[in-house]
């Protein structure tokens, strides 16, 4: 579990491709190489992915991870190059602070920015969700965007809005979004299963 807090900002510094339409990334970021287990589950712009191997990168740690073809085509990562910077988040322990919402990192589907706002110190972004996903945004509730944690401000149909701080801006990849670009989403995690009970039971 994850709360959508970006810890790091990482750089993906190599792509290998593998059998089986595997793809083997490996990732640049400022966490201490000891502090990284093989096998711990790390948010990567808000996907879930295992470390399968830790080094060093031009004075940097870097962590690979293995991405399935299935991870490959439901998020961004497939998109990825060599130089994609991308939001990274460590696994929740017991008695850490939950500081934004509770996140599984397991995307739902590709958000797309439709529109960007400029304001003063901040911006405002409109996304759409894919249809099927649109019934789980409420105003005031909560999204994960690429990893980040954000409060839904409105919600029309199929699009949504959501206002970025000047903190989030500084500290994630959210302030080089431009109408065009895809986001990893995942809805909230409530939401998801409120929707589930208040389906008919089909008896």
């Amino acid at each position: 579990m994850f709360t959508g807090i970006v810890t790091d900002v990482g750089e993906v510094v190599a792509i290998e491709p593998r059998a089986q339409g595997l793809r083997r990334l490996t990732v640049a970021c400022g966490y201490e190489r000891a502090s990284i287990a093989i096998g711990a589950s790390i948010a990567c712009a808000g996907a879930c992915l295992t470390v399968v191997a830790t080094d060093t990168h031009a004075g940097r740690t870097s962590f690979s991870v293995d991405a399935a073809a299935e991870t490959l085509a439901v998020t961004t990562v497939g998109r990825w190059a060599e130089g994609t910077r991308i939001n990274l988040e460590r696994a929740l322990k017991i008695g850490d602070e939950l500081g934004g919402h509770l996140v599984t990192a397991h995307v739902d589907g590709l958000a797309e920015a439709v529109a960007r706002e400029d304001l003063p110190e901040m911006i405002r972004m409109t996304l759409r969700a894919p249809a099927p996903l649109a019934r789980f945004l409420a105003a005031k509730g909560s999204v994960a965007l690429d990893g980040v944690s954000l409060t839904v401000n409105s919600v029309d149909q199929d699009k949504f809005s959501v206002l970025v701080i000047p903190h989030t801006l500084a500290v994630t990849t959210l302030a080089a979004i431009r109408p065009g670009d895809a986001l990893n989403l995942e809805v909230d995690l409530m939401a998801r299963y409120a929707a589930r009970l208040m389906e008919p039971s089909g008896g």
